[in-house]
C-alpha cells in the first residue's frame, strides 16, 4: 500500500516514514503544502496522513482540494491544533482522524491500519490464491500451509499482486504502487522481484504468478486467467 506523509517538520516526518516503512508501506513525503497538494492529485493513495500548519499552503485548503478530486481516500490529519472547534471544521471538510500533537508513534501506526481497514482499501485480512496465503495482520506468507520470509518489497508486491488476483498489472502500475516517488529506476526493477518472489513462494510445479509479454504481470490460480 502506498501512502503520502505531508509534514513541514522534517525530522518528524522522516520518523513517521520509518515506521510506516517498518510497517510494509510505501511513503511519499512532501514538505510544503504545494507539494503535497501536487503529490495528492497526481497518485491514486490508499491514505494521506496530513499536517495543518504548512508553509503555502494550509492543510485545510488540501483537504478540500483532494476531497473534490477524491472522496474515498482516508485521510488522517497530523497536528497541533488540538481545539475542539478546529476537529468539527476538518471533520465536517472531510477528515477520517485526527491526531493530535505530540502523539506515540505505535497510536499513529493503529489508526493507520484501522483506517485502511475500514475505508475506501476495504480489503479482507486474508489474501488467498490457491494454496497461497497472505495474512495482513500479521504480514505473515505461507503457501501449503508453510511459512515464508520475504523482503519488504516482496511482501508489498505480492500483495499488491494478490489484492488484484486475476487482474492483470503493467510494471508502471506495479511501481506506482509498490516503490515510493523517490524511486527513479528502471522499470525492469520489476521483473528482478517477481523472479525473488517466484523462488521464494516456490512458485515452479503451479504457477501462479504469470508473465503477460508486452505488459506485466498477473497472479492467478487457474491457467486461463
Amino acid at each position: 500500500m502506498r501512502l503520502l506523509m505531508v509534514e513541514d517538520e522534517e525530522k518528524l516526518a522522516q520518523l513517521v516514514k520509518r515506521a510506516l516503512v517498518a510497517e510494509r508501506f510505501s511513503v511519499d513525503v512532501a514538505h510544503d503544502g504545494r507539494e503535497g497538494l501536487e503529490l495528492a492529485t497526481s497518485y491514486d493513495y490508499d491514505l494521506i496522513v496530513l499536517d495543518l500548519l504548512l508553509p503555502h499552503m494550509d492543510g485545510g485548503e488540501i483537504l478540500r482540494r483532494v476531497r473534490r478530486r477524491n472522496p474515498k481516500v482516508p485521510v488522517l490529519i497530523l497536528t497541533a491544533r488540538d481545539a475542539v472547534a478546529d476537529k468539527v471544521a476538518h471533520f465536517e471538510a472531510g477528515a477520517d482522524d485526527y491526531l493530535t500533537k505530540p502523539f506515540a508513534m505505535a497510536e499513529l501506526v493503529v489508526r493507520v491500519k484501522a483506517l485502511l481497514r475500514r475505508g475506501t482499501v476495504r480489503q479482507e485480512s486474508v489474501l488467498r490464491v490457491a494454496d497461497l496465503e497472505l495474512d495482513r495482520l500479521s504480514q505473515q506468507v505461507r503457501r501449503g500451509g508453510k511459512r515464508i520470509e520475504l523482503t519488504l518489497k516482496e511482501y508489498g508486491l505480492l500483495e499488491y499482486l494478490m489484492a488484484n488476483a486475476d487482474r492483470v498489472l503493467s510494471r508502471d502500475m506495479i511501481i506506482g504502487h509498490v516503490w515510493d516517488q523517490s524511486f527513479t529506476g528502471a522499470t525492469n526493477i520489476v521483473d528482478v522481484y517477481v523472479r525473488h518472489l517466484r523462488g521464494k513462494i516456490a512458485d515452479t510445479d503451479q504457477r501462479l504468478i504469470r508473465t503477460v509479454r508486452g505488459v506485466g504481470y498477473v497472479i492467478a490460480a487457474e491457467e486461463s486467467a
